[in-house]
């Protein structure tokens, strides 16, 4: 589609329906904040440029963007909110010197997609409209402004608009009329600036509306178009927190179903949280109630247990996740097992075919291959070879109070259980350390290390103790 066109989304108001002190638009769902939605839609119809108009929280709005890396998006200020017309307004220069034509809509529609709008924009190019309104069919139409189509006009893509008619101002017979404005306007601009200097502002509420440039242009003669949309679930905007868990719902239903389709089985996909960006493999299966965050990559054959929550991160093909593990910004290696119930924080990197067991942690550490920690286990800080084994309770002790220590383990070196290395400490290669060590100095290669006290038992202990009790309490007399 040519660059005859920009794209103005309305993103200045605090809605205050939703009961918040952050901004409507900041809240997310589906994995991405309302307002990133609205401007990636826009971006994927290729603009000549994207103006998002802010005015509360403005600062916040704006920086939520930057990371999106936008060259030709821009922002223009409305610092006091007079309605959706004087939002124009405010960006009257940028805006009317920008394209011939607009496409407006807001920035609380995260269903809506960019199917829709190129061919609401299509529908527009081709009409020879002043202004197009897109419309939609709903079930309960109030609250909505009706539409008054044309005695002669279709309920497709070409009908004409004879009228926008609010809720307040519908007439009993006009209150029937299930066909709404959804608020999303494609505008020739000229028109559009020539009807808002003729816009006056609510009696009540003192704002200026861009409803009333449609009955502008109509009196002036001027072709206006209505376009229904196809689903109008997609154009329905969030005005309060059950709407806000109804989009989510339904964005992430989109992301199951385009997974599914590519090949990733997902067993009861209305149970799992997958965010947009995620990406996962063919012939993966996802378990019941799975979180999948941020922009994690998982490969192909994995399994995904039940209940487990990945964050940014990586897992190669084959890799099996057991049910309740949580992992952030970690990489694991092909083959390799995790869980049940183990915890990899950031920096974690586990290698080809090694196993993380039940209970361990595992943070800032790389596992070799085939290396294995299995139960109970804390590894901070820590370089691990190949073909080592990690005893239960083992501890790598790398904070000394005041900063992190490195440990290092080598090759085909075995942990016993409930050892603890006092970092910064090495293991060299084919070492054994004996369970119930405190290891503080470097282990040699080919050595046995036992860093514990000798045990001393005393036969009969228990029975002399208890004697000796017996006879305090007998010298010491009967209680006042």
């Amino acid at each position: 589609m040519e660059q005859s066109f920009v794209v103005a989304i309305l993103a200045a108001g605090q809605g205050t329906r939703f009961k918040s002190k952050r901004a409507k638009v900041l809240h997310s769902a589906g994995g991405r904040t309302l307002i990133e939605h609205a401007v990636r839609a826009a971006q994927a119809l290729d603009p000549k440029q994207t103006f998002v108009i802010v005015g509360y929280q403005a600062e916040q709005v704006m920086e939520s963007l930057r990371n999106l890396k936008i060259s030709d998006l821009c922002f223009i200020h409305q610092t006091e909110q007079l309605g959706t017309g004087h939002a124009l307004l405010c960006g009257r220069k940028e805006l009317e010197s920008a394209a011939p034509r607009m496409l407006v809509f807001y920035g609380d529609t995260p269903l809506l997609t960019t199917a829709t709008l190129q061919k609401f924009l299509r529908s527009h190019l081709n009409s020879g409209a002043a202004a197009s309104v897109l419309t939609a069919q709903v079930a309960d139409p109030t609250g909505y402004g009706r539409i008054i189509r044309q005695a002669n006009s279709r309920r497709d893509s070409d009908g004409s608009l004879a009228a926008i008619v609010e809720q307040k101002s519908a007439s009993a017979e006009q209150l029937r009329i299930t066909e709404v404005n959804t608020g999303i306007y494609c505008f020739e601009t000229k028109a559009l600036f020539a009807a808002l200097e003729q816009v006056k502002p609510d009696p009540k509420k003192k704002e200026y509306y861009l409803t009333d440039v449609i009955g502008v242009l109509h009196q002036e003669g001027k072709k206006v178009q209505a376009y229904l949309a196809g689903d109008s679930r997609e154009v329905m905007g969030i005005n309060t927190r059950v709407e806000l868990a109804q989009a989510d719902a339904m964005l992430r239903e989109r992301k199951a179903q385009e997974l599914m389709l590519a090949g990733v089985t997902i067993i009861r996909p209305e149970t799992v949280l997958i965010d947009p960006d995620v990406e996962v493999g063919a012939d993966t299966v996802i378990e019941p109630g799975v979180t999948l965050r941020g922009r994690t990559r998982i490969g192909e054959d994995c399994r995904i247990g039940s209940f487990s929550v990945i964050v940014d991160s990586e897992l190669s093909n084959h890799v099996t996740v057991e049910p309740s593990c949580m992992i952030a910004q970690a990489r694991i290696g092909r083959h390799a097992s995790i869980g049940p119930f183990a915890r990899l924080r950031p920096g974690a990197e586990i290698g080809e075919e090694a196993r993380v067991g039940n209970f361990v942690e595992v943070k800032q550490t790389r596992l070799g291959r085939a290396s294995k920690a299995q139960h109970l286990t804390y590894l901070g800080d820590a370089i691990i070879g190949d073909n080592v084994n990690i005893g239960a309770g083992t501890i790598t002790c790398n904070y000394d109070g005041e900063k992190k220590n490195q440990t290092v383990i080598e090759d085909n070196v075995f942990i016993g259980s409930g050892t603890e290395l006092v970092a910064p400490v090495r293991v060299g290669r084919n070492s054994y350390v004996a369970a119930g060590s405190t290891v503080t100095e470097d282990v040699p290669p080919n050595s046995l290390t036992i860093a514990r006290s000798r045990q001393s038992t005393k036969p009969g202990w228990v029975q002399g103790r208890k004697k000796k009790r017996e006879q305090n309490k007998a010298s010491s007399g009967p209680a006042d």
